[in-house]
């Protein structure tokens, strides 16, 4: 090679050697490291996915994990900022479609969530979540025939389902009418997919009720002793107070 063709390449070389750093650095994490993050506490995956998703907004699975992570922190405005910003380059993916319904739900103002679950339910036609969502978002807007329709659907893809079961009984629990919370908790503790969220608010609408006996035995069934105790100090002194579950946002209810 003759020194002039030889100088060429070495430059050529030099000048391909940044870019090619830079493709490497913004290679994503191996699908093991990715889940071994998905095991540890909130915060943790929410610095870990963000650095995730700079590297590549199309990323699908940071797209989803970044506002999922941000809004189990309770940082629900970032959350759906998050999921906005993916949703920029990732319009129709569901995961995210539901992260950005959720996080507007989360911060009081499900009106922003609405289009995006309604998107992801004429994307994913079998799939019960966006239904569910659906139903929470438009209580939440007060528009209750729309939530008894989106939650009616749910049910016809997901029959007895209890986390649709459960967001029913929101708009009962939050308004004092603890008889119809009831109702649709049982039905959703009854089903052999029922977690412990379920069960809890069950045995809060029952000690609410004045039916501390069957209250106490569920917690204590499910809790630590002390968180246990916690909880019926809670639900003792607001039925001392005759107050029940009204005027409290279903958050602070759990």
């Amino acid at each position: 090679m003759s020194r002039t063709l030889l100088l060429a390449a070495t430059a050529l070389t030099l000048m391909a050697a940044p870019a090619l750093a830079q493709q490497q650095a913004a290679a994503p994490a191996p699908a093991e490291v990715r889940a071994s993050y998905d095991r540890m506490d909130p915060l943790s995956r929410s610095l870990f996915w963000s650095q995730e998703f700079e590297k590549n907004p199309a990323d699908a699975q940071a797209g989803a994990a970044l506002p999922r992570s941000l809004r189990e922190l309770g940082r629900h405005q970032e959350a759906a900022e998050a999921a906005e910003r993916a949703l920029v380059v990732q319009p129709d993916n569901v995961e995210v479609l539901l992260e950005a319904g959720r996080a507007h739900i989360a911060r009081g103002q499900a009106f922003y969530g609405i289009a995006h679950l309604e998107r992801a339910a004429r994307l994913a036609p079998r799939d019960w979540r966006p239904h569910s969502l659906l139903g929470v978002a438009f209580e939440q807007t007060r528009r209750p025939e729309d939530a008894a329709a989106a939650w009616a659907q749910g049910l016809a893809l997901s029959p007895e389902n209890p986390a649709i079961l459960t967001n029913m009984a929101m708009g009962p629990m939050m308004g004092g009418d603890l008889a119809t919370a009831e109702t649709y908790l049982r039905r959703a503790a009854a089903h052999p997919d029922a977690g412990l969220q379920v069960r809890q608010n069950l045995a809060l609408v029952l000690g609410l009720k004045g039916e501390l006996g069957e209250a106490e035995r569920m917690l204590r069934r499910d809790l630590p002793p002390e968180m246990a105790d916690a909880n019926l100090a809670w639900i003792r002194q607001r039925s001392a107070g005759g107050t029940g579950a009204g005027g409290r946002t279903w958050g602070s209810l759990q």
